[in-house]
């Protein structure tokens, strides 16, 4: 055994109120929600929109993420369950079950639907949550680490990982049979870092978002995908139908993405950069000032 190699035993369960669990897990989606709609406020006012942009972005956006991450697990990692049961997509979600490509089609959805009812555009609004995107897929990649699961192979790597409760319906009672592991999770939250962390300066240095439309979503979908795509090597299988395969579910998932991802980058760089950088924000406001008009006319004439 590695002398310096990390024991990680830490219990999922935050707090237990009777049968009912928080888990360190639910913290971490809870904590990533915020950090999003946080940046997302400061975004949205430093380009001039009101908070109600906001409110309405992270009601579809968020319900979008939900629907998306749990439909996605549910359709590409266990269809013959789900769809000989399907009921069992809601009733069984306390057991887990959530994929980050399921997510991201439910986030572009959940965009498309935000952006026609404030009278955004579709690019104006997956620019803006593409760099929020990786942020809180690295602080949910925290969460699988404290729930001790997506876990690499055994490694030899100093920096190697023990999971005693890698899989809680069989715990292992010798910690010498336990193999130090890749943490993978670690591997993607820091990849995610550094994709946000670039993907910010983009925006708020080079003022990319508006200059460049589809430029900022291209390298985001890029960042996390790509990332998703290699470090997958290092994974254990999810599945067991994955077993024999060249390449597992979250790689073959992730490809289209990240041929989507080049082709808003090339499509970006080939167009003219926009000049009037102004003009997505003050037609929603625009917007807004005519559905305040009208509200005071229905208030007035009751």
């Amino acid at each position: 055994m590695n002398l310096m190699t990390i024991i990680w035993d830490w219990n999922p369960v935050l707090v237990s109120v009777g049968s009912f669990d928080i888990r360190w897990y639910g913290l971490m989606w809870a904590i990533a929600i915020l950090a999003a709609e946080r940046i997302c406020a400061y975004m949205f006012k430093r380009e001039g929109l009101p908070p109600r942009t906001v409110e309405s972005g992270f009601m579809w956006i968020v319900l979008g993420t939900f629907i998306g991450a749990r439909v996605g697990h549910c359709l590409f990692y266990e269809p013959d369950v789900y769809l000989a049961e399907p009921w069992r997509i809601i009733t069984d979600i306390r057991h887990g079950g959530m994929a980050s490509h399921g997510a991201t089609i439910g986030i572009l959805l959940g965009i498309w639907i935000f952006t026609r009812v404030n009278r955004l555009t579709f690019i104006w609004g997956i620019d803006r949550i593409g760099i929020v995107a990786p942020l809180s897929g690295a602080i949910i990649r925290l969460g699988n680490l404290f729930n001790s699961e997506i876990v690499g192979y055994p490694t030899d790597m100093p920096w190697g990982f023990q999971f005693p409760l890698c899989h809680e319906d069989r715990m292992i009672q010798l910690l010498e049979d336990v193999p130090a592991r890749h943490p993978a999770q670690l591997y993607e939250a820091m990849c995610y870092f550094l994709t946000f962390g670039i993907l910010f300066w983009l925006y708020s240095r080079k003022d990319l978002g508006r200059k460049r439309p589809g430029l900022l979503f291209g390298v985001a979908m890029i960042g996390i995908f790509l990332t998703r795509f290699f470090i997958e090597f290092l994974k254990e299988r999810q599945e067991a139908f994955e077993d024999g395969w060249a390449l597992d579910m979250g790689q073959l998932l992730s490809i289209p993405f990240i041929v989507f991802g080049v082709f808003m980058i090339v499509r970006a760089l080939m167009r003219p950069a926009v000049t009037d950088v102004n003009f997505v924000v003050e037609r929603a406001n625009t917007f807004y000032r005519q559905q305040d008009r009208e509200k005071n006319k229905r208030s007035k004439s009751k």
